[in-house]
C-alpha cells in the first residue's frame, strides 16, 4: 500500500522478534528502514536475506544504553539517509525473578535497556524529527505494564515508564506535528518463546480469549498504522495487541 512511502525509520532491536517483522512490514510499505541492534551477526544475516532493499535498509550496531552511541548513530542515519521520521522503540530484554530473589544487577539491566534506552533513543532522535516538521515516536510497552505480573517487577516497572513517558511526549511533541504512542503486547510467539515448556505455552493461550498467542507480524501491523497518515490524530495512546487478554 506504500503507506510509509518517502518515511525514514528507526526501529531498535530490529535484528530478530518483533522488530524484525516491524522492519519487514516498514520496508514493504515503502519507508527507508535503518535497523539499531547489538547483535551485529543478526544483522549481517539480515542484510544479506532482504539483498532486494539494499538501497532502502542499513544495519547499525547500537548500544542503546550509551548516549553518546546513540547520539553518534542517529546522526549517521540522518547522514545516510537524509532526515528521519519515526522512531520505534522495541529494543527491550528481561531479567525475571520475584522481588526476594531479583538481583541488583538483574534490575539495573532490565531498567538500562529498556527505560534508559527509550529514553536516550528519543532524545537524540527528536532533534531530527522537530526539524522534519513531523514524527512518530511509537514505543514497546506490555500488558504487564498495565496490570503487573508475578517475578517481574523490573520488567513491568521499565513498561509502566514507558506508557508514562508516552503521554508525556505526546504533551511535549504534539505542537510541532509529532505524536507519541505506546503498544502493549500480549502473549506473542517470537523466537525467544521456544524454550518455553509447551504445558507454559498452552497456559498462555488458555488465558488468551482467542485461544493462541499472537504473531510478531500482528504487532507490526499496529505499529505501522501508528507511523502512517491514518494515526495523525492518534496521541499519547496505549494500544493493546492481546487477542483480549487484559479485558
Amino acid at each position: 500500500m506504500n503507506r510509509l512511502e518517502g518515511r525514514i525509520a528507526i526501529i531498535t532491536g530490529g535484528a530478530s522478534g518483533i522488530g524484525k517483522a516491524t522492519a519487514q512490514k516498514f520496508l514493504a510499505e515503502g519507508a527507508r528502514v535503518a535497523i539499531w541492534d547489538i547483535d551485529a551477526k543478526r544483522g549481517a544475516d539480515l542484510l544479506a536475506s532482504w539483498s532486494q532493499y539494499t538501497d532502502r535498509l542499513r544495519f547499525y550496531q547500537v548500544n542503546t544504553t550509551d548516549l553518546a552511541a546513540v547520539e553518534a548513530a542517529a546522526n549517521a542515519v540522518n547522514q545516510d539517509f537524509g532526515g528521519i521520521h519515526i522512531l520505534i522503540n522495541n529494543a527491550g530484554i528481561t531479567r525475571d525473578a520475584t522481588l526476594k530473589k531479583m538481583s541488583a544487577e538483574q534490575w539495573e539491566q532490565v531498567i538500562a535497556v529498556n527505560l534508559t534506552g527509550v529514553f536516550n533513543c528519543t532524545k537524540a532522535v527528536y532533534p531530527f524529527l522537530e526539524t522534519a516538521g513531523w514524527g512518530r515516536v511509537i514505543s514497546a510497552a506490555s500488558v504487564v505494564g498495565l496490570y503487573g505480573n508475578f517475578g517481574q517487577t523490573n520488567y513491568v516497572a521499565t513498561k509502566a515508564a514507558v506508557i508514562g513517558m508516552t503521554k508525556v511526549w505526546a504533551r511535549e511533541f504534539g505542537r510541532r506535528g509529532i505524536t507519541a504512542n505506546a503498544v502493549a503486547p500480549g502473549f506473542i510467539h517470537t523466537e525467544m518463546m521456544d524454550a518455553i515448556p509447551e504445558n507454559v505455552l498452552a497456559g498462555m493461550r488458555e488465558k488468551t480469549p482467542m485461544q493462541r498467542l499472537g504473531t510478531p507480524e500482528e504487532v507490526a501491523n499496529v505499529y505501522v498504522f501508528l507511523a502512517s497518515e491514518e494515526a495523525a490524530f492518534v496521541n499519547g495512546a496505549t494500544i493493546s495487541v492481546d487477542g483480549g487478554l487484559t479485558i
